[in-house]
């Protein structure tokens, strides 16, 4: 390894065998066995389905994890997102030694603290005094060095009033605490962190974030942290992998990699809807048929310049005269940030009734507003005098927004673009 890399990870999979404990039945490992000593793979490995959990599959072996390689660099926080199911628990019990890899190879240097579910590790019958230095004698770490860290644990934890009560006694939200103090403060080179924060409270968790900043940037350890909050798994994380189905699709710097996680399969910047099979938007009197993302030219785009403007046009049909009622957009990125709504107040449905027949409405959302990355947008229908909101439709289309100064220019820390939500052009004097 190089001297610079503190985790090496070459190809590593696990397989298990669905609806048994263990990894089979004993004529598949008297099989395992007889392949082994004549030299030959193992049978088993060449089956098996994809980590895919919404399908029935054909085979009773599965991949948990399938081919995953990855290095992590001392100091360096690295965040491990994909949705449940795709893999991140079991690739971080593989990187603890909780369980061995089916095929692949770990190379570290150092201790790694895991934090992987509430209570593990723990003697619920021991005191939380008592479990510390259980901890920390399993870290490899001798009496007099624990103690030297006992106080700040205990401080840290906040729950210095039942430290010598048993952790069978504690809530969930105690032993998180416990549990985390102790793996951050017994000096691990390489701390593993699963979901377990969410059980702790808002204040804890930010704690919690601190912390771990200081464990990368301010001790120079190294951090892999599993969560679905993507608000901590941008503050805290530097570099990131995504995993889907047990592979993993990407690896990059974290804005990139959160854009990737969180971007909807079905990214379009047109979409029509047809009548014979598909549930169309619509009120008793208005459907939607048609929505395009036009760039200056009046193509259909899914990508644009910050600097340009984007129209959005809605075609709808009126499916019977005599009503008024006005149109709604709503913008939201790629975290379901709602970004902006935007009423057409003015519009002349609100006047007059349209005859029967097919419309189109385009909103405009100016250059040099939104931040680069990806968007969708809703439309909707309503009436007003009272307001009453007709149909509301989700996501009827979707389109990226690229900076391509940014992009193309060294900014520090900011590697996947500039911070924040909206980049107005504003005046400055």
């Amino acid at each position: 390894m190089e001297k610079d890399i503190i985790l090496k990870v070459e190809n590593i999979s696990k397989q298990y065998r669905l609806g048994k404990v263990g990894t089979g039945t004993l004529s598949h490992d008297l099989n395992r066995w007889w392949h082994e000593i004549r030299g030959k793979e193992n049978p088993y490995l060449k089956i098996g389905d994809t980590n895919d959990r919404s399908t029935k599959g054909t085979s009773e072996y599965v991949w948990a994890i399938k081919d995953i390689s990855f290095e992590v660099k001392r100091g360096e926080v690295l965040g491990i997102i994909g949705k449940n199911g795709a893999g991140k628990s079991t690739l971080l019990k593989i990187l603890s030694k909780v369980t061995a890899p089916t095929t692949g190879s770990i190379k570290s240097r150092g201790r790694i603290a895991s934090l992987l579910e509430v209570g593990t590790g723990f003697n619920g019958e021991m005191t939380g005094r008592e479990n510390i230095f259980l901890n920390g004698a399993i870290l490899g770490m001798t009496k007099k060095e624990i103690s030297s860290k006992l106080n700040e644990i205990i401080e840290f934890s906040g729950c210095e009033r039942y430290i010598d009560t048993p952790v069978k006694r504690y809530s969930s939200g105690m032993t998180v605490r416990l549990a985390f103090a102790v793996a951050a403060f017994l000096e691990p080179e390489i701390l593993v962190i699963d979901e377990v924060l969410a059980v702790g409270d808002a204040e804890f968790q930010k704690k919690a974030i601190g912390k771990m900043q200081d464990i990368s940037k301010g001790e120079g350890r190294t951090v892999l942290f599993v969560s679905h909050n993507m608000a901590a798994v941008k503050s805290l994380c530097t570099r990131g992998i995504v995993l889907e189905y047990g592979k993993v699709v990407f690896e990059g710097s974290i804005d990139n990699c959160m854009q990737k996680y969180l971007e909807n399969e079905n990214s379009t910047a047109h979409r029509i809807w047809e009548k014979a099979n598909v549930k169309i938007p619509k009120a008793d009197f208005i459907q939607l048929i048609e929505v395009k993302v036009l760039d200056k030219k009046g193509q259909v785009s899914l990508n644009h310049s910050i600097f340009e403007d984007i129209t959005i046009e809605f075609t709808y049909e009126i499916l019977k005269k005599g009503e008024l009622f006005t149109h709604g957009f709503n913008l939201f990125n790629v975290e379901n940030i709602h970004i902006l709504s935007s009423h057409d107040k003015e519009s002349e449905t609100l006047k007059k009734p349209l005859l029967e027949g097919i419309y189109k409405k385009a909103v405009v959302i100016p250059g040099n507003l939104l931040a680069e990355g990806s968007y969708s947008c809703s439309f909707a229908i309503m009436r007003y005098n009272p307001f009453h909101v007709e149909f509301h439709e989700l996501e009827v289309v979707s389109f990226n927004i690229i900076d391509e100064v940014s992009t193309n220019t060294v900014r520090g820390n900011y590697s996947g673009g500039f911070p924040g939500i909206v980049r107005p052009l504003l005046n400055w004097k």
